[in-house]
């Protein structure tokens, strides 16, 4: 009777499958045997986890004060440049203004060596767009100072008869200046077609700072426990007792 049962199927008895792993690290591409971690939605064994934590660089207020310097010395700069380029060229070209974003986002960025997030974005957000608006302030200054000029003999044959004007305060000049500044790439809008262009291009160099400033996001949950696989088989499907067979 012992021949006769070889090489006949045994339903009475469960045989489980080997358990294999199923994950594999999305990093080093090891075949993950323990708990893992999911890092970004990708599944990483606790190894490279601790080793990827490790390169991130720490979020602390030493990081986000060196980089609100090095973001005003790069605005300065900004401000600098696109003052420089109007005034040498006689143009105003609203181009600069990437430039201006870029140097505000690189140098934040040096400034917390790689740490990023959203307080570091709203600050380049806000240093490229003061950059770029305050530079309206001087290149006004200065053309009016060169039409002043121009006009320096007609003014000086009717300030004999011509009413005495009404000079205002330095702080209140500072101020009107400053608003104007402020709000001088709206005030482009009296010329729709330059004025939307300009915003345009300030909307591209406002990206390059948010996107330098973004830091690395890392996600991490975990540890999680992973999930085994045996092969048995159901109550349903279950084969009745050998008793009684021969």
């Amino acid at each position: 009777m012992e021949n006769m049962s070889k090489g006949v199927p045994q339903f009475a008895t469960a045989e489980y499958a080997p358990n294999t792993p199923a994950m594999t690290c999305a990093a080093c591409k090891r075949p993950i045997n323990g708990p893992y971690f999911k890092i970004n939605g990708a599944q990483a064994c606790a190894s490279c986890t601790n080793k990827i934590r490790a390169q991130i660089p720490p979020d602390t207020h030493a990081a986000f004060v060196r980089a609100l310097l090095f973001g005003i010395a790069g605005a300065v700069l900004g401000f600098a440049l696109y003052v420089g380029f109007a005034l040498a060229t006689g143009l105003v070209v609203g181009f600069v203004s990437l430039a201006v974003g870029f140097i505000v986002g690189k140098a934040m960025n040096l400034g917390s060596r790689g740490a990023g997030g959203r307080r570091y974005q709203l600050v380049a957000v806000l240093l490229t767009y003061l950059a770029v608006s305050m530079s309206a302030v001087p290149i006004a200054i200065y053309q009016m100072r060169q039409q002043h000029q121009a006009q320096a003999q007609t003014q000086a044959q009717a300030s004999d008869s011509a009413a005495p004007r009404e000079h205002m305060s330095a702080a209140k000049v500072i101020g009107v200046l400053t608003l104007v500044g402020i709000a001088s790439p709206f005030l482009d809008l009296q010329n729709p077609t330059h004025g939307i262009i300009g915003l345009i291009i300030l909307f591209v160099g406002i990206r390059f700072a948010w996107r330098f400033t973004a830091g690395r996001t890392l996600n991490v949950s975990g540890p999680h426990s992973p999930s085994t696989v045996a092969a048995a088989a159901s109550p349903s499907t279950a084969a009745p007792s050998p008793t009684g067979v021969i």
